[in-house]
């Protein structure tokens, strides 16, 4: 179980990404490079998301999702600060003691990440990782040296933000959208699919979801390369509202608890009669 849970935090938080459109704009260039314009309309500073981790039927973690409010730039670039936390209850840390922070300094106008910090302690394992990404020429400089990387690579926190920002209100049942996400001195290629539309019922009421599955690296963790799925509100916001999986040991269900800041209204939110 340990080893299964060691693994799963980091996917957890990989599997709501995706790749995005893009477009260019003359006066958006540093030194030579031109960074591609990616329209934010899911986010602003101040928003804050909180979801609840089932392990199987016990109530194992809380993980958090957070836009500070102040405006912070790098390279005199205005980015947006972000914050993805996972850790466990005091009440499952006698199995397993989960205290893991991703943090991305997301550009503004491509919602690229520029900076990025890990901070990772599971049970006596601890790690730490501190990446600046070079998009203009394809690499990024991290705790073990320079690293080549794919056009426009996410970590995990900032990739959470800018998926968010896909049409997805339009998509295609069987549409597939691809993306790179660097962890760890590694480029995983990542993808999920559009699988349809349904409402479910969750801790914060009923709710109209796109339905999507990613697909999964198949290791340690999973059964199979298609065991999981995902709701996001079919609105503006774009808000995961459930995840859930079928694990080699057990099964995890992760919901939405807790939510402010929004950048739209929670139009898809069914209202009581």
């Amino acid at each position: 179980m340990k080893k299964s849970l060691k693994l799963l935090f980091p996917l957890v938080l990989c599997v709501f990404t995706t790749s995005a459109f893009q477009s260019f704009s003359p006066e958006n260039q540093v030194d030579g490079f031109e960074f591609r314009t990616v329209k934010n309309t899911a986010f602003k500073e101040g928003e804050k998301l909180t979801f609840r981790v089932h392990y199987g039927f016990i109530n194992a973690a809380k993980v958090t999702m957070n836009v500070d409010g102040s405006k912070s730039t790098v390279n005199k670039r205005k980015v947006y600060k972000t914050t993805v936390d996972g850790r466990t209850f005091k009440s499952f840390d006698w199995a397993f003691k989960v205290r893991d922070k991703f943090e991305s300094w997301v550009d503004a106008r491509s919602l690229a990440p520029l900076r990025y910090a890990k901070s990772v302690r599971e049970d006596d394992y601890t790690d730490k990782d501190y990446a600046i990404f070079m998009h203009g020429n394809k690499k990024l400089k991290n705790t073990e040296g320079i690293l080549n990387i794919p056009s426009y690579t996410q970590d995990i926190a900032s990739a959470l933000y800018y998926a968010r920002n896909l049409d997805l209100q339009h998509a295609k049942k069987g549409d597939s959208y691809p993306i790179n996400i660097y962890l760890d001195n590694t480029i995983y290629k990542l993808s999920f699919k559009v699988t349809g539309k349904e409402i479910i019922r969750s801790d914060i009421g009923k709710v109209r979801c796109i339905k999507l599955q990613p697909k999964l690296v198949v290791d340690r963790v999973f059964k199979g390369d298609d065991d999981m799925t995902i709701w996001v509100t079919d609105d503006a916001n774009k808000i995961p509202i459930r995840i859930k999986s079928a694990l080699k040991v057990g099964s995890i269900k992760v919901d939405l608890t807790k939510y402010s800041g929004l950048k739209n209204s929670f139009s898809s939110m069914v209202k009581k009669k």
